[in-house]
This record gives structure tokens, C-alpha cells and sequence, in this order.
């Protein structure tokens, strides 16, 4: 873990918190992946991100969560090579992943809440953030 990252780009920590959000219940849907891929895809912040790294992020995320403190190691992976300018992006898009399955377990809430305190995000930028991702989602 700790090769990795030392080599971990911003982008690494995007795809990972995403990869955990999607993980956090112990049940990867295809709708989250399919908007992490998706994600991946299209934003700006991913231009010349090279997709073959979401399975090895994806590894080194299933790893660090089999730890005792892995969810605490990945915080202080993600505060170590996330530039803070982008801790509401990362944020934003773990509410995206989230809520791409249409429901939001106690466990994935849990993790968005954790994702809140341990990014600094403030409740009313956090509420805005969690509200545009329902927007998003919804079905008719």
C-alpha cells in the first residue's frame, strides 16, 4: 500500500473514494460502476486519466477496507494527495456514486457523513452537494 501512494494522483483519490462509496454496503452495483465509468469518462478532472488504474485503485480500496483501520488510512491517503481545492469535487462525486442505485443505505450514509467530517466539507455546502446528486438521479 504505501508504493502506491507515494504514486497516487489526485485523480487516484477521486476514483477511490468513489470505488469505496460503491463498496461501502459489501455490494458493488452495476449502476455505480457504470457512473464511475461514466464519471471517469466525461469530466474535466479526469482528462488524461488513464482507466486501467480504477481496477488497481479498486484493489488497493478492497485491500485497505479488509484492514482494522483501512478506512482511516484511505482519509489519510486521499488528504495526502488530494489538493483541498478539490475536496468538494471528491465529495460531490462520492454523493453521485451514492445515489446512482437510487437508494441509500445506513451504511452508505454513514460513509458520506465520514466523507463530510474527514474533508471538512461545511453542512450547507454538503446539503447543496447531496441535493444536486438527488436532482441528478432521479426517476420518473
Amino acid at each position: 500500500m504505501s508504493d502506491f501512494s507515494h504514486s497516487m494522483t489526485p485523480q487516484d483519490c477521486l476514483v477511490a473514494l468513489m470505488v469505496a462509496v460503491s463498496a461501502s454496503d459489501e455490494n458493488l452495483r452495476t449502476t455505480e460502476l457504470v457512473t464511475i465509468e461514466r464519471v471517469v469518462n466525461h469530466l474535466p478532472v479526469f482528462a488524461g486519466f488513464d482507466q486501467d488504474r480504477i481496477s488497481t485503485i479498486s484493489v488497493t480500496v478492497f485491500d485497505l477496507f479488509t484492514e482494522e483501520d483501512g478506512l482511516d488510512a484511505l482519509f489519510g491517503l486521499i488528504r495526502e494527495n488530494l489538493p483541498d481545492t478539490l475536496f468538494e469535487t471528491a465529495y460531490a462525486l462520492a454523493c453521485d456514486v451514492a445515489a446512482a442505485d437510487g437508494q441509500l443505505g445506513e451504511v452508505e450514509i454513514r460513509l458520506l457523513e465520514e466523507i463530510r467530517y474527514e474533508l471538512g466539507i461545511p453542512r450547507l455546502n454538503a446539503a447543496a452537494i447531496e441535493r444536486g446528486a438527488r436532482a441528478r438521479h432521479m426517476t420518473i
